[in-house]
């Protein structure tokens, strides 16, 4: 299997690079420089590609000609930009700076469409072809979030789901969107899951979690997928 993971460098997207694959899977991480160190097993192949997605069309080309002739499986798409106050108590949209605004659309929504629309034709090649959209409870109705461009983005992330499976339903594309609440980044997967569950007291996810749920997703048969996956922390009253 070859998976595609845009937005690999830190936290969540590290942690997929680290926690998905079988031997001779090839895992494929996308982020704007090569990280420093990502522990990845021997027995999986490894190949990194440096863009930026904040400039969508120049991304989506590198990528594009990364990839080649060797093709995808799955797309796991987990960049997500926010806005910088957001999540604090202080936040306010009105004092939001446009051009933060406008990168944000750019990499959250933008370049989404533009690398599904470039990869579709390899991923409909496989015979199982899975794109994996991070999203965020966020983006859920009644989400008890101010963060309003953050929340528009994750909102666009289910509509591209549901366009794509209807368009392409026949040809066997599975799509999910992952709906995560708050996620414990500072703890990595070597971090024992005890301990990493601790933190936040309830609060917050450990990363191990997304991964086993992204880990069982990736193991599903061609004849079935999961639509959505809404992962709160078991103390987010919002959910």
């Amino acid at each position: 299997m070859r998976i595609l993971v845009v937005g690999a460098s830190k936290g969540l997207g590290k942690a997929f690079m680290e926690g998905l694959g079988k031997p001779d899977d090839t895992l494929i991480g996308v982020s704007r420089a090569k990280p420093a160190a990502v522990n990845i097993s021997e027995d999986i192949h490894a190949q990194w590609v440096e863009a930026d997605l904040g400039q969508p069309a120049a991304a989506v080309e590198a990528i594009a000609q990364a990839l080649g002739e060797g093709g995808v499986d799955t797309l796991i798409y987990n960049l997500g930009l926010w806005e910088a106050d957001a999540f604090e108590a202080h936040y306010s949209f009105l004092e939001d700076r446009d051009v933060e605004l406008q990168r944000m659309v750019d990499c959250n929504i933008t370049a989404t469409i533009l690398l599904i629309k470039r990869l579709l034709p390899l991923l409909l090649k496989s015979e199982k072809p899975r794109i994996i959209l991070t999203g965020s409870t966020s983006g859920l109705p009644q989400s008890g979030r101010p963060e309003v461009t953050f929340a528009a983005s994750k909102f666009a992330l289910r509509g591209i789901a549901e366009a794509l499976r209807e368009g392409y339903r026949e040809q066997g594309l599975g799509v999910t969107c992952l709906n995560l609440g708050y996620l414990n980044t500072e703890d990595s997967l070597d971090v024992p899951l005890a301990e990493a569950a601790a933190r936040g007291e309830g609060g917050l996810i450990p990363l191990h979690d997304v991964v086993l749920m992204v880990r069982s997703l990736l193991e599903l048969s061609a004849a079935s997928y999961v639509r959505e996956l809404t992962l709160p922390a078991i103390a987010d009253e919002r959910f």
